[in-house]
């Protein structure tokens, strides 16, 4: 399935290791017309990760800085380590009537909703249980266990943002996920609003907290 063309800002945002990076990277891999926002990062990079690709990794002083300057949409401490989106190339991108994909967490997309006349929609994504949740936090992390306990110290209060969204959807399935996410950007782009069973996330949501 892909995605007809039209400017929109789309925020994927979850728990850690929900998988918003992933289906992130994926709609952009299928939609040539989805650019993703790069955000800048004082953590240090990952294994597999490449400056300018995944991340702009930066010192702490230089973010600093950028912050002074107002130069971000949104900024935010996530364990220990700060993020952040740029304005001027998000400006750049919007300006070639390109949409621009966020992977952002729930601090920085209560800022950018401040913003005033965004095309904005934003979307939650939750994991089908909390054991396919550790699994997938043991992969990427090494089955380091002190990563996997911290992320999922703070699981309960990422998850508690979720009414904060337009939509909340399980990543049960990556393609099915992937699919769901696409469907509802074509009928926002149409101006017409997916209908989702808030009894039933909030069911889901009660499940991974109990």
């Amino acid at each position: 399935m892909k995605l007809h063309k039209n400017g929109m800002m789309i925020v994927l945002s979850s728990p850690s290791g929900a998988g918003k990076t992933t289906l992130t990277k994926k709609i952009h891999e299928n939609n040539s017309n989805f650019h993703i926002s790069i955000s800048h990062t004082t953590r240090e990079p990952r294994p597999n990760e490449i400056d300018g690709r995944d991340y702009y990794f930066i010192n702490k002083k230089t973010f600093d800085d950028l912050i002074i300057k107002k130069s971000f949409y949104e900024y935010a401490l996530i364990f220990g380590n700060y993020y952040g989106t740029l304005k001027k190339p998000i400006l750049e991108i919007s300006s070639l009537g390109k949409n621009i994909l966020f992977d952002i967490d729930w601090q920085g997309t209560q800022q950018l909703k401040k913003i005033k006349n965004l095309p904005l929609v934003t979307i939650f994504i939750i994991p089908p249980d909390i054991k396919a949740l550790k699994n997938r936090l043991l992969q990427r992390s090494n089955n380091i266990k002190s990563i996997v306990e911290q992320r999922m110290s703070k699981f309960t209060e990422e998850l508690s943002h979720w009414h904060e969204y337009n939509y909340v959807v399980v990543n049960d399935d990556l393609e099915s996920c992937y699919n769901k996410i696409l469907k509802i950007i074509e009928s926002e782009k149409k101006g017409i609003k997916e209908i989702q069973n808030k009894t039933e996330i909030q069911r889901r949501i009660n499940e991974l907290v109990k």
